[in-house]
């Protein structure tokens, strides 16, 4: 007779052999803690991209262009710290994680939904973000604002423009991450057939 406590010889959640030494409901338990993790990523910096466009580049276009280009050089400056930094860097990381956790426990169309989520935030988004947002960040941080009101608005009026365009890129590709990995929240106690 086997000791129901020995964990050298129990099944996983897929019916597979091993010295796993966790129970299967502690691992049910910690996949969705991941997918749950990674739901509230994906919503946060679909979140800070949103308020972006629907208010504070608005107002910064609504202001004298000498206000918005010292007001933007400050929060690009500010926007690097430990805050910022889970959401942007590490939300494809966790949905990647919970699209391996959630394969490896049976719940195959979760695990797509978290892994295209990942995709379309880290290509859309983060790559996005690197390779056009934070080079003209870049490039403004650089700019002596000047005096002379004209001057001021062509500078802010050649930035606003472009960087919006890529800014609801971005928001778009976050928010279809978003969409795609709640949806695969939904999917996480169905184990596929």
């Amino acid at each position: 007779m086997t000791d129901m406590t020995d964990t050298t010889e129990r099944t996983d959640a897929t019916g597979r052999m091993g010295a796993t030494g966790a129970d299967p409901h502690e691992r049910s338990a910690a996949m969705r803690a991941v997918a749950v993790a990674a739901v509230v990523l994906f919503g946060a910096i679909f979140g800070f991209f949103y308020a972006w466009v629907c208010s504070t580049m608005w107002g910064l276009d609504d202001a004298d262009p000498r206000v918005a280009i010292g007001a933007m050089q400050a929060m690009n400056g500010s926007v690097r710290n430990a805050v910022f930094f889970p959401a942007f860097f590490l939300t494809p990381v966790v949905g990647a994680v919970a699209a391996g956790l959630l394969r490896r426990h049976g719940r195959r169309r979760a695990a797509a939904l978290f892994a295209a989520a990942s995709f379309v935030y880290l290509v859309g988004g983060l790559i996005l973000t690197m390779t056009v947002n934070v080079p003209m960040n870049e490039d403004l941080a650089e700019v002596v604002i000047p005096d002379d009101l004209a001057a001021a608005g062509a500078i802010w009026d050649d930035y606003s423009g472009r960087w919006q365009v890529f800014n609801q890129i971005r928001t778009v590709a976050s928010g279809l991450a978003l969409v795609l990995a709640a949806t695969g929240l939904t999917l996480v106690g169905r184990r596929d057939a």
